[in-house]
């Protein structure tokens, strides 16, 4: 019986190399054997002019502004846009993203193709009336950025299904909300775009605590915006 279990073992293994090991051996010259499942797989749309990968499409969204406005993604077609998600009480670290956010909007103002959506997942406290206060209170002034407030679980789902970027309320921490540091990047056409690391992987978000991580954002707006 022994004798046969080896054979059967020995037949599996070959099929196995046979279907198997030809694919594997073809994702690593393409340097796609990490793949998120948001990635886009279409070999002939991965990579841009610029080299940015295109992770997929950001997800839709309808909120209300600081203007008391209606804003959807459809008002940043044709734009290069940041998405972050904040709150105006954040006594951690918001107040860094809004630092950064407020270097990134400088470097960039005046352009009518760049904008900003920051998305409060504090919404029953941030009002448009509250938003409006906080954007003027760290800067806010481009016309293209749009401080976004809604209804909450609304806007956990665009942050957490959507996005993939954390946002919940954890009443054992300061402020009783818990968030994602990290800046989304989205094209012209409305695709989630990044880099990859020294290792060949995207990064998917840029951290929006660190400088480099800011550092690395202006230079693939730029990039995006003259793509």
């Amino acid at each position: 019986m022994k004798k046969y279990s080896y054979i059967g073992l020995s037949f599996v293994i070959l099929v196995f190399g046979i279907i198997f090991i030809p694919k594997i051996v073809k994702r690593i010259k393409s340097g796609t054997v990490v793949q998120n499942e948001r990635l886009d797989t279409n070999p002939n749309h991965k990579l841009g002019e610029t080299g940015l990968v295109k992770i997929g499409p950001a997800p839709k969204f309808e909120l209300t502004n600081q203007n008391g406005k209606k804003i959807s993604n459809a008002d940043y077609k044709g734009k290069v846009y940041l998405v972050e998600f904040f709150f105006s009480t954040c006594p951690s670290i918001c107040p860094i993203m809004n630092r950064n956010m407020v270097e990134i909007q400088n470097d960039f103002f005046g352009n009518p193709n760049f904008g900003i959506a920051s998305i409060s997942i504090n919404p029953e406290h941030d009002t448009s009336k509250v938003l409006k206060e906080h954007a003027e209170q760290i800067g806010v002034k481009s016309s293209n950025w749009h401080l976004l407030t809604g209804e909450k679980e609304y806007i956990f789902s665009i942050a957490n299904k959507g996005f993939n970027l954390y946002a919940g309320e954890n009443k054992n921490v300061e402020g009783g909300f818990e968030h994602s540091g990290l800046f989304a990047l989205i094209d012209k056409n409305g695709n989630i775009r990044c880099r990859n690391d020294e290792f060949g992987n995207p990064i998917l978000y840029y951290d929006g605590l660190d400088k480099k991580g800011v550092k690395a954002v202006k230079e693939d707006i730029k990039k995006l915006l003259n793509e």
